[in-house]
């Protein structure tokens, strides 16, 4: 009877793996990206360094939450505009969904993640919106493992994040070109020099925070 209840509870498992597997479709009028981690530029920032943005997880229905402020997980209101760029996830990518003795779904996983960013107050250096997204992947053992950081989501989103449409690629990337182009002409090199050690303070620290002192940036 045991073997035969834990056969049951793996066909269950597994039937729910297969139905985050075949996911609706994406609707950005909608705004509904299911499974999905999402992206959008950050003004000024992402206008200076291009691939940080701001970052999001969506739920099965395609409904995007993102930790947007202290204490607070907004819910279907991405802040700072309209999603960029997104990866959409398949079920068997999330090692927990399919764990004979697990307990979770995806849904379930993030409900975990808003009550615990509730109770956390927002730092856009120690504890942001991409702290949020890799709680929630590590608690599904995304892609296998529970190591995801603030620089693994900016790398992963930045190379194999696909774009909404062609305007959605103007958005993130013409700011960029613009302040770069601008603040040549008015600055000469000394711009560009600025510009260059600007970037690398900002991603030393996050790299830092991640892989030398992990209680720096918190997860």
């Amino acid at each position: 009877m045991q073997q035969a209840a834990k056969r049951k509870k793996v066909s269950l498992r597994l039937a729910m793996a297969t139905e985050v597997s075949q996911l609706g479709p994406i609707d950005p009028k909608r705004a509904r990206f299911p499974c999905s981690i999402v992206w959008t530029p950050l003004p000024f920032i992402t206008w200076l360094v291009p691939f940080i943005g701001h970052l999001g997880i969506c739920r099965e229905d395609g409904v995007i939450l993102d930790f947007a402020g202290p204490y607070f997980v907004s819910v279907d209101n991405f802040a700072f505009g309209a999603v960029t760029r997104y990866i959409q996830i398949n079920g068997d990518e999330c090692y927990k969904l399919i764990d004979p003795e697990g307990d979770m779904t995806w849904d379930e996983a993030l409900r975990k993640g808003i009550q615990e960013y509730q109770n956390r107050s927002y730092n856009l250096f120690t504890c942001n919106c991409h702290s949020f997204v890799a709680n929630n992947l590590n608690r599904l053992f995304y892609n296998g493992h529970d190591k995801w950081n603030v620089v693994s989501l900016a790398t992963i989103m930045f190379l194999r994040g696909k774009f909404v449409n062609k305007q959605a690629m103007v958005k993130s990337f013409l700011p960029f070109f613009m302040v770069v182009g601008l603040g040549f002409v008015w600055g000469g090199s000394m711009f560009l020099i600025g510009l260059v050690a600007f970037a690398l303070a900002l991603t030393g620290w996050f790299l830092i925070g991640s892989y030398c002192f992990r209680n720096l940036v918190q997860l």
